[in-house]
């Protein structure tokens, strides 16, 4: 079992969400926290309010859809606290639309979802992942690090309708831990390097609470426990796949029974 203890995590999307419950969470248990999102004033405010947990937070200014910066990232994990424990590759965005739009009356397409809108979030949840991953993982390898890459995937990656673009990044966060896992073994390393992903249902975070209420009281009523998922009770999941050292390779879901459009 492993110990969150003097432990050194890499959040990204950390000004908020579930990245900044997470190192909220890291931080109150005696963990080490670099704090990563695009912005400084997000990052500032993030850091206000986790000094009431502890000082062992770093903040750095990162887009992941940057190699460079990326690279600059874990090699700031690594200098200021000696190795990298959990990798939480949290940084994400949502713009949502159908691929075609038809006009009622014409029976004619009337919008497409652009490029733009289809790269963007492709850029940061897979793109961003990938480099976020890839570069935090060679600095534990380097330094013989012991510890967990844990994804955020989605119940999204089933497949919502709006969300072609959503949802081909949260599928792939599915695939991730497996083909991880299997390079760790080949090459003699998922005994102390492991991948997994959570993959939430609705959590209550800022933005999801500004849906508008009628909208949110239909995607409630697909919800068996009847409410948001608390963003603490997904960061409480993380902490037990990382102290559990024979949680590998998979996807664990925390959605409260969603059912997807039917009540089973």
């Amino acid at each position: 079992m492993l110990e969150i203890l003097n432990s050194a995590a890499v959040i990204t999307g950390g000004g908020g969400g579930i990245g900044l419950a997470l190192a909220r969470y890291w931080v109150k248990n005696g963990g080490k926290v670099l704090l990563a999102d695009v912005g400084e004033p997000i990052l500032e405010e993030a850091r206000v309010r986790l000094k009431e947990w502890g000082e062992n937070v770093r903040t750095i200014v990162c887009d992941v859809r940057r190699e460079g910066d990326c690279s600059r990232m874990a090699e700031y994990a690594i200098e200021q606290f000696g190795g990298i424990n959990l990798v939480a590759p949290f940084a994400g965005v949502i713009k949502d639309g159908l691929m075609v739009s038809i006009d009622k009356a014409t029976g004619r397409v009337e919008k497409k979802m652009s490029l733009d809108q289809f790269r963007s979030v492709v850029d940061i949840n897979l793109t961003g992942v990938f480099l976020t991953v890839r570069e935090c993982v060679e600095g534990m390898i380097n330094n013989g690090c012991r510890g967990l890459v844990c994804l955020i995937s989605s119940t999204g990656a089933l497949g919502t309708a709006g969300q072609l673009n959503y949802s081909s990044s949260k599928a792939a966060m599915s695939v991730f831990p497996k083909v991880l896992t299997a390079e760790f073994f080949r090459r003699g390393l998922a005994e102390r390097i492991r991948c997994v992903a959570v993959a939430p249902g609705y959590v209550g975070t800022e933005m999801v609470r500004k849906i508008p209420p009628e909208k949110l009281d239909a995607i409630l009523e697909q919800v068996p426990i009847g409410r948001l998922i608390d963003p603490d009770e997904v960061v409480s999941l993380i902490g037990e796949l990382y102290r559990n050292e024979a949680l590998a390779g998979d996807v664990f879901h925390v959605h409260g029974g969603l059912r997807l459009g039917s009540r089973g």
